[in-house]
């Protein structure tokens, strides 16, 4: 081999290991913006909370209490006797001491509207364990109800002059 065919080689390898170390950072970007590189992370405490309504919250939703992400939406249901949706979440198990008076709501982060539980801690002595239940619970805030109630409620008021 001449001298050039192998500097072209050590070039050629060289472009090859930086194309895949690029396509191996594009990968890990996409995972950690479809929230994908979590799916790992099942370990931790399952809790339930119904909701009359939970608008467009989705499977790994995040989970925070105090704007710190503490856990992960498992699952989400919907009871055919109640008619209430059923979330599952699971919390970081080093989060261990949340009140069971804790209350759960369905807020709005982001331009983009993405939905996710917090949780608002109680007072109460004793903690959430695995399979509990979180007995107070609100429901998203719908846009279009919102507008809707606005709107049926100027027309009422213009009616009644």
């Amino acid at each position: 081999m001449e001298a050039h065919e192998v500097e072209s080689r050590k070039v050629e390898i060289a472009v090859g290991l930086f194309i895949a170390v690029g396509i191996a950072a594009l990968f890990m970007l996409a995972m950690k913006v479809s929230n994908l590189s979590s799916l790992t992370g099942d370990e931790g405490y399952v809790l339930t909370a119904r909701f009359d309504n939970i608008g467009g919250l989705k499977v790994r939703s995040p989970v925070s209490m105090a704007g710190v992400r503490i856990g992960r939406v498992t699952s989400v249901g919907f009871d055919q006797k109640t008619y209430e949706a059923v979330v599952k979440v699971t919390i970081n198990p080093m989060y261990n001491q949340i009140p069971k008076d804790t209350s759960a709501s369905i807020l709005t982060s982001g331009l983009l509207g993405e939905q996710y539980v917090g949780l608002q801690p109680g007072a109460e002595d004793k903690y959430l364990h695995n399979g509990d239940v979180i007995k107070y619970t609100q429901s998203a805030m719908i846009l279009e109800r919102l507008v809707g109630q606005f709107l049926f409620n100027k027309a009422q008021e213009g009616g009644s002059k």
